[in-house]
């Protein structure tokens, strides 16, 4: 079990016998992942157990991750299910009426991993549509819809996917996906921040969180159960499949692989945390086995492709990286930013990065991650330049190794997607944004958040007079509906006007369109 633990708990080459002794307790609490209970039982469910709905994720040529989760009773411990294993049927079929079907099977739902269900289904058409479900104790699951991605030497005409981030359950409902479904995306890329750690109360008065903030595992399975009880975003999950990473608030606000930003907080005792936390996801998401953590460690990092349209690359930003060198919120491009040791991927992630871009045959290379890659300079008032330290820029000298692989491999069409920072914006990278007059070498179009922060505002500072880098900034709630076809990427920013109460409308805020070998960014 200890075979990867963190440095953190390492000094000088040797681990700090306290601290070992103190993670390995903690973690003796925790169920193992692959464990089993002995032979399922035969069970009837007094209400629906499937109601967390179905889910599916990580598509590739051949295969797709199909989710569920039995839950009876989902807001109380252990959702309602017995203390025994309970069997479940799946079923994947060409036609919603299940008269074509694929391939179906059996599997045991163990208390171990929640009573979660990940079906690798396999031996599928590229490119093709399909749907499926569950049964189990008499009751069936709504019917999902997933697919598959082209074979990886196709030339496929188009691609279309959605772009989310920060769905806060306090602060808004997550109506927005209405317009999703209806936008009818190949997939989805959610960057993180899928529920909020806070305790009841904190931070919104639209609903409310139940408990306290969440520390332990069976409070972050309740979590994710509240959220999962929205029927918008179960609707967005069964139309489609996803892809997802994490940001902070998974775990916990800002923290940096296992630093806490409250002080008091121990290696040691966020480590805990983490583990809690990364099992709680894994259980919840349709992610592949490859993604079962073990302990406190989790690889979520990974690629796809669709075809030779477009290459892309789920990066995780909190697990690996130091801690936040000027972690005051906001500060200059200082000596510590610029420190080449200050890492926000990791070295075993960077190098996987930068392999796979050198490698890679894409038309459009697209990077899903958390934080935002561009040097924007946020002071509207003085001189001194402020810019967000939890973001690339307090990582200036990672930031600049990466773009500089980009231009010195010439990998082509470089998009990276952002969450995080509740707001709309549409950067052109550079190796040094300060400096118009050197090459744009990417472009990085962030997504605000779906309901974090309320409804927001489509005002907004303007910041273009410091920040030749930006082409738009805007602080409505919405997502990002990406278009992609060989000569051009569209994004089209869809805003909502009402997350706080029912009703609220979504529209396209603003498009923008850059052209395949010109990282330029122009209005559509």
């Amino acid at each position: 079990m200890f075979d990867r633990l963190p440095s953190a708990l390492q000094h000088e080459g040797h681990l700090s016998r306290r601290l070992f002794l103190s993670y390995a307790a903690a973690l003796s609490t925790i169920p193992l992942l692959g464990q089993t209970a002995g032979s399922a039982k035969k069970v009837t469910f007094s209400s629906n157990p499937f109601s967390m709905g179905v889910a599916s994720g990580d598509p590739d040529h051949h295969s797709v991750i199909l989710w569920t989760r039995l839950a009876p009773k989902p807001l109380e411990a252990a959702g309602g299910m017995p203390d025994h294993p309970v069997e479940v049927f799946w079923e994947i079929s060409e036609d919603d009426s299940f008269k074509k079907p694929v391939s179906s099977g059996k599997v045991n739902a163990t208390s171990a991993l929640g009573f979660s269900v990940h079906i690798e289904a396999s031996d599928l058409k590229p490119d093709h549509w399909y749907f499926y479900r569950f049964q189990s104790g008499g009751a069936t699951s709504v019917i999902g819809r997933t697919r598959t991605m082209p074979l990886p030497e196709a030339n496929p005409e188009k691609l279309r996917f959605a772009v989310t981030s920060c769905q806060h359950w306090e602060q808004g409902l997550f109506t927005a996906y209405q317009e999703m479904k209806k936008d009818n995306p190949d997939f989805v890329f959610h960057l993180g921040d899928y529920i909020y750690e806070y305790a009841a109360g904190k931070g919104g008065n639209v609903r409310r969180h139940l408990g306290p903030e969440i520390e332990t595992l069976d409070h972050y399975r309740l979590r994710y159960c509240q959220y999962r009880t929205d029927a918008d975003l179960q609707a967005m999950h069964a139309a489609c499949p996803w892809f997802l990473t994490w940001d902070d608030h998974e775990v916990d606000n800002n923290y940096a692989n296992d630093i806490s930003e409250q002080r008091d907080v121990t290696p040691a005792q966020l480590l805990l945390r983490r583990a809690n936390a990364y099992q709680a996801y894994y259980e919840m998401m349709p992610l592949r086995p490859s993604s079962m953590p073990q302990g406190p460690n989790m690889q979520l990092y990974r690629k796809g492709n669709f075809g030779k349209l477009a290459d892309f690359f789920v990066l995780d930003t909190r697990q690996y990286r130091s801690n936040q060198p000027n972690n005051d919120g906001r500060g200059p491009l200082n000596e510590a930013a610029l420190n080449p040791r200050n890492t926000l991927l990791g070295e075993g992630q960077r190098k996987w990065l930068f392999d796979s871009l050198e490698s890679s045959t894409g038309t459009w290379n697209i990077l899903a991650q958390q934080v935002m890659m561009a040097l924007v300079d946020r002071n509207t008032k003085g001189d001194t330049a402020a810019y967000s330290m939890d973001q690339w820029p307090d990582y200036a000298a990672e930031r600049q190794k990466l773009l500089e692989h980009i231009r010195d491999h010439k990998v082509s069409n470089t998009v990276v997607l952002t969450g995080d920072i509740h707001s709309n914006w549409a950067n052109e990278l550079r190796i040094d944004d300060r400096k118009d007059d050197r090459p744009t070498l990417a472009t990085e179009f962030v997504t605000t958040s779906l309901t974090s922060g309320g409804n927001g505002s489509a005002k907004a500072f303007d910041l273009s007079d410091r920040n030749p880098c930006n082409k738009f900034h805007n602080r409505e709630r919405g997502y990002i509906m990406c278009d992609v076809t060989s000569k051009t990427y569209t994004a089209d920013y869809m805003v909502i006007n009402e997350v706080t109460k029912p009703g609220g409308v979504t529209t396209s805020r603003a498009k923008f369109v850059v052209e395949a070998g010109k990282p330029l960014i122009h209005p559509a």
